[in-house]
């Protein structure tokens, strides 16, 4: 097409152009759409990583949660029978409050916990004293010697510190994941100013109307074109960049001290290493109970007990150290960890170098080593302007896009202030604090849902690491036994759970 002279143009040169003003504002949206793909393609990466690991890691914690339950459901319907049976909705309540809070219920994981231990102290107290009748009253005054008498030996303590450390860093982890897939998200789709589009259709299609359609944008004219249009979007960068090695740092806790995995995989032995504990110093603890809460009235009547001891099957199974439990996310959370933590260090300073990884794309610029031979703008020569730094106030002398520096994006603002939050929750769950909790027990001096770290259990990682977590070396046993009457079967349990605990120690 013949070359005209139109002085009307808002946007390209005013000199010779085969456009009108109408194509112009055709183009200028043609600019925006493209920008908007250039963008959606470019946090590709970024976004799916978030959205497809926070999946894995949620259907892996889920799925390892069901197992547990069901392992801790099975090993006991064959150990204690109808003993189990009839007192298992304290077992059930247990997990179903553990899932409640993974998934972002309101719990305290400590006042839980001992919840749990008090009313197991209450079914097993009557289990080993038939002979007595307890009142509601009676009962919840033997529940307040759980403390004091610690009638399950260590084992309550130690749980605890395992179940509130792996728990807050497994639920703050996978929130974290959706804080990163929803930021991610919502900053690629925010749509890009007048003065942005204005400078995009000067760069990509004012060569067109120059005449000059095979003719490429400079490198450095991409990079200022882009700082301008995204420089609300690396204002995140400096919050992303601490989001990110919050993550890295919870990510370690995982895989270390903090493993869900390793808390939960051996929960039913632990538990009933616990009520063997409790098995074996039930007349010491039935005599200080009955000197703090009285002595009981007596049963109405007694039934009478077996004489002769039940008879357990032992079966053993091989446990292979090596055999990771495998769950619907198809691996092991170590495994899973550090695939992600790769994938987090690849997403930091994504942000800041969004302009660079968009106009390095062959497709929009004519490559860092063509500046002559390229569009600067207003014809075919180098670039001459300075590359401008990074964010909003940078922009003051941007000379390609008008920003107005002193009206920053509200919606981006909105997301930096998710991920500062968001990063405060990560580095509390290092540390084995949950900010939902802080300060609601005296207990220790991690508060609420906290570490329960006193001096003598995890003076340093080191040590933790060495004491609290030892791989599994041994066989899993498991015990079967048909149910009979409490006493007796209560009795015998001792002796048929002592070489499972020899072989089963704590991690």
């Amino acid at each position: 097409e013949e070359l005209a002279q139109r002085e009307h143009l808002r946007i390209c040169p005013q000199e010779y152009t085969c456009c009108t003003s109408e194509m112009e504002d055709k183009l200028s949206q043609q600019s925006k759409l493209e920008f908007e793909n250039l963008v959606e393609e470019t946090s590709h990466f970024v976004r799916t990583t978030f959205v497809s690991r926070h999946k894995k890691f949620d259907e892996f914690f889920r799925e390892l949660l069901e197992n547990a339950e069901r392992s801790l459901n099975d090993m006991f319907v064959r150990t204690y029978g109808t003993l189990y049976m009839q007192n298992s909705e304290v077992f059930q309540d247990l997990f179903t409050e553990l899932k409640r809070y993974y998934t972002g219920g309101n719990v305290n994981l400590e006042e839980m916990l001992n919840d749990f231990w008090a009313r197991l102290l209450e079914r097993m107290f009557q289990l080993i004293n038939p002979q007595y009748h307890f009142t509601e009253d009676y009962l919840e005054c033997v529940s307040k010697y759980t403390d004091q008498l610690k009638p399950f030996g260590d084992v309550p303590r130690k749980l605890k510190v395992q179940v509130t450390r792996a728990f807050i860093a497994a639920r703050t982890f996978v929130q974290g994941l959706t804080v990163g897939r929803e930021v991610a998200n919502r900053v690629s789709k925010v749509s890009p100013t007048p003065g942005c589009i204005r400078a995009l259709m000067k760069m990509l299609y004012c060569p067109y109307c120059r005449g000059l359609p095979t003719v490429k944008p400079c490198n450095n004219y991409c990079l200022n074109v882009m700082k301008g249009c995204l420089a609300n979007q690396a204002d995140l960068d400096t919050e992303w960049n601490l989001f990110i090695d919050a993550m890295l740092l919870v990510a370690e806790r995982l895989e270390g001290p903090f493993n869900i995995e390793s808390v939960m995989d051996p929960i039913d032995v632990k538990i009933s290493e616990a009520i063997m504990n409790m098995q074996e110093n039930s007349m010491q603890v039935s005599a200080k109970v009955f000197q703090g809460c009285g002595q009981p009235k007596p049963a109405p009547a007694l039934r009478s007990s077996r004489s002769v001891a039940e008879n357990f099957n032992t079966r053993f199974r091989p446990y292979n150290p090596e055999e990771r439990p495998t769950t619907a996310a198809g691996t092991s959370l170590d495994r899973l960890v550090t695939d992600i933590k790769e994938k987090l260090k690849l997403s930091k300073k994504f942000w800041s170098t969004f302009p660079y990884t968009i106009c390095k794309d062959e497709r929009v610029t004519a490559g860092s080593s063509n500046e002559e031979d390229c569009w600067n703008g207003h014809t075919k020569a180098r670039y001459l302007p300075e590359i401008m730094n990074d964010g909003l106030t940078n922009q003051i002398n941007n000379p390609e896009v008008d920003v107005d520096i002193t009206r920053p994006d509200t919606f981006i603002r909105q997301q930096i202030m998710a991920l500062r939050v968001m990063t405060n929750k990560l580095k509390n769950a290092y540390n084995g604090n949950d900010v939902n909790f802080q300060d609601t027990s005296d207990e220790t001096s991690g508060s609420g849902s906290g570490s329960g770290c006193t001096d003598d259990i995890c003076p340093t990682e080191f040590d933790f690491i060495m004491t609290e977590a030892p791989p599994v070396d041994s066989d899993r046993r498991e015990v079967e036994a048909s149910a009979t009457q409490p006493s007796q079967s209560l009795q015998t349990l001792f002796f048929a759970f002592i070489s499972l605990v020899l072989q089963r120690q704590w991690r």
